[in-house]
């Protein structure tokens, strides 16, 4: 057996510690590629849950403004069914109080009625009665029906609208009540009006 020479055993011994160092040279290369890796799958999943929350941010705006266009939709069109019902009622209270094209298409019939009667001497009583009074009062209650029934028809419109809307929509109560009241007035109105112009009720006096 042979004696190992200090010269051979330092080269060894460096051999030894070369091979050690590049093992750890390795072991580190490995160990930062893995933290990069992870990094890397990391930051991948961070943009990932990020588009998923801005995917989901935008769809709920879109659902938000979807909302907010339904109800400003309803919301016009409740104001709408409101102002329809306070017409309703007003021409219906017109149809009974008269309004002035009412009265102004009486008073035109009334002098048409009196100029008649001045250039025609020979007409009977009951005929200038007739057209002095007669078709003045005649005039006043076809007004009276035209406003009765745009009334009724208004208010008809409005207490149907819910049904051709959004299903299960409540009206509010306050546009049903005055819609009601105008549908009531109108039929009241247009009733008087054809009895009166029928001259059922209020006729002209006899002249017999």
């Amino acid at each position: 057996m042979g004696t190992k020479t200090a010269d051979e055993t330092g080269a060894e011994a460096g051999a030894e510690a070369t091979t050690d160092e590049k093992k750890v040279d390795v072991t580190k290369t490995d160990e930062v590629t893995e933290t990069e890796a992870t990094e890397g799958d990391a930051t991948a999943a961070d943009v990932e849950d990020t588009d998923t929350e801005d995917a989901d941010d935008t769809e709920l705006l879109a659902a938000a403004a979807e909302v907010l266009a339904k109800e400003e939709a309803e919301g016009s069109a409740g104001v709408g069914m409101g102002a329809g019902a306070v017409v309703s009622a007003a021409l219906g209270l017109v149809s009974l109080t008269g309004g002035w094209i009412g009265t102004l298409a009486a008073e035109r019939q009334a002098l048409v009625g009196q100029l008649n009667a001045q250039t025609s001497q020979s007409s009977s009583v009951a005929k200038l009665v007739q057209e002095g009074y007669g078709d003045a009062w005649n005039a006043t209650a076809m007004w009276g029906g035209i406003f009765a029934l745009v009334a009724l028809l208004v208010g008809v419109f409005v207490l149907a609208r819910p049904a051709f809307g959004t299903p299960g929509k409540a009206q509010a109560g306050w546009i049903k009540s005055v819609a009601w009241g105008g549908v009531a007035l109108g039929v009241i109105g247009l009733l008087l009006a054809v009895l009166k112009y029928t001259d059922v009720l209020v006729g002209l006096p006899s002249t017999s």
